[in-house]
């Protein structure tokens, strides 16, 4: 369709050169009815890495009993398709230009993807939960999330923490707090608070 034909204007927009220093200095893009907005929040979402971090009990058993298994970056162009598609049909802000800007990220080595598997079935195919976003430094910049199967992305989520956790990383940003995040003990810091967090986050030597 002429509609998925990705604009050339957008595309040099969200070129690596370009997005790398963004992320670096608390910016990140959006594309909506086809036009590119960028966006810097007065008061910045984040995911505690610490024992701040909850799980709830139903959530936990479910994890427990291992009918879900996960892997990281097996499935990247798949998840990132997933967190794009909506049941009504209608378009979302993961437009054709940012799938093609994150993959191109992604072969650069600094976006990634979490992905749930029934453990029945652990690929190939789709998986049935997952997320997607970029690492810097020891920063963790959560793009998007889905699940087919119930608590699949919830998995997957926490899967990303305790992976982030192992590899030294101090800060995962998740834009904006919603309901499903609170409940993870997601909060809000001012966005002066939160430039000083993300750059000693970013120049911290570990990698995804």
């Amino acid at each position: 369709m002429e509609t998925d034909r990705p604009d050339p204007e957008i595309m040099a927009l969200l070129a690596p050169e370009m997005l790398i220093p963004a992320y670096a200095q608390g910016i990140f893009p959006m594309v909506q009815d086809g036009e590119l907005m960028w966006f810097r929040p007065r008061r910045r979402g984040l995911l505690p890495l610490d024992e701040r971090f909850h799980v709830s009990r139903s959530l936990a058993r479910t994890i427990a009993r291992g009918r879900l298994v996960c892997t990281i970056d097996r499935s990247f162009d798949d998840v990132v398709r997933l967190c794009a598609d909506r049941p009504d049909g209608r378009q979302t802000w993961i437009s054709p230009e940012i799938r093609l800007a994150y993959a191109r990220l992604h072969e650069l080595g600094f976006a990634h993807s979490i992905e749930a598997w029934p453990a029945e079935k652990a690929g190939p195919g789709e998986p049935a939960g997952g997320l997607y976003g970029v690492a810097l430094g020891g920063a963790f910049f959560g793009e998007s999330m889905f699940h087919t199967v119930t608590d699949a992305g919830k998995v997957a989520l926490v899967h990303c923490v305790e992976h982030l956790r192992k590899r030294g990383f101090t800060l995962m940003d998740i834009q904006w707090t919603t309901p499903n995040l609170l409940r993870f003990g997601a909060y809000d810091v001012p966005h002066r608070r939160y430039i000083a967090m993300l750059l000693k986050a970013i120049a911290a030597p570990v990698r995804f």
